[in-house]
């Protein structure tokens, strides 16, 4: 929210993707992990797309709109995995589950407080994101064959490239705070997807998907904060 501010998402994109690249390679190099595994490779190809996408549509939107407001769409993202992972992956979701996220969506709303920008030109971008999103966790648990270190890598590989291609046309040279900024966001980014990934191949996406409303605790905190 801060950097999209001063910055491109392409050149977000890229730039975090090297960040991520300081601690991957390290990971990748230790513990020898393949780099070419073919299995499903029409599907992982579909889940660098989604999660890029994913990414994109959360960075575009909080250009324009308050981040409490993206984050109320991305919290639909639950409902969305849940509803994917019985139609999708025919995982059983008991009705306690179901209730259970409805009444955390309920709780999204009285938390967050979305504020009139919630319908703005931004919020189909932010909706289209959490769906992107839903879809890229879906993807993510129908490969838990494939090494989760592989899959993170080209998820920030493919929208590192996504975003290097954009940088001919709108690239403004960050100072080294801000470069320094860059990178840490491809590092936490990657943490991030590093505990999801690896979560998703041992557990069924439906069980996961409430823990995403523990969000709002760490976005008001760091709101506040920051």
């Amino acid at each position: 929210k801060w950097l999209v501010a001063d910055y491109t998402v392409g050149e977000l994109l890229s730039l975090r993707a090297v960040g991520a690249a300081f601690v991957l390679g390290p990971m990748v190099w230790r513990w020898r992990v393949t780099l070419s595994d073919r299995r499903r490779l029409g599907l992982q190809v579909l889940r660098v797309l989604f999660m890029a996408a994913d990414t994109f549509c959360f960075y575009y939107a909080t250009r324009t709109m308050p981040l409490a407001d993206v984050m109320t769409f991305y919290m639909a993202a639950p409902i969305i995995i849940t509803a994917l992972s019985a139609a999708v992956l025919g995982e059983v979701v008991e009705p306690i589950r179901w209730a259970a996220i409805g009444l955390g969506f309920v709780g999204v709303l009285v938390a967050l407080q979305p504020s009139a920008d919630l319908l703005s030109s931004a919020s189909p971008i932010a909706l289209f994101g959490a769906v992107m999103y839903a879809l890229g966790q879906t993807t993510t648990r129908a490969l838990r064959g494939v090494h989760w270190l592989h899959l993170v890598v080209w998820q920030f590989g493919g929208a590192g490239l996504i975003g290097a291609a954009t940088l001919p046309f709108a690239y403004v040279a960050p100072g080294p705070f801000d470069l320094g900024l860059l990178f840490l966001l491809g590092v936490v980014a990657m943490i991030c997807f590093v505990f999801m990934t690896k979560a998703l191949a041992l557990t069924p996406a439906s069980v996961l998907a409430p823990f995403q409303y523990t969000a709002i605790l760490w976005a008001t905190l760091l709101g506040w904060i920051v």
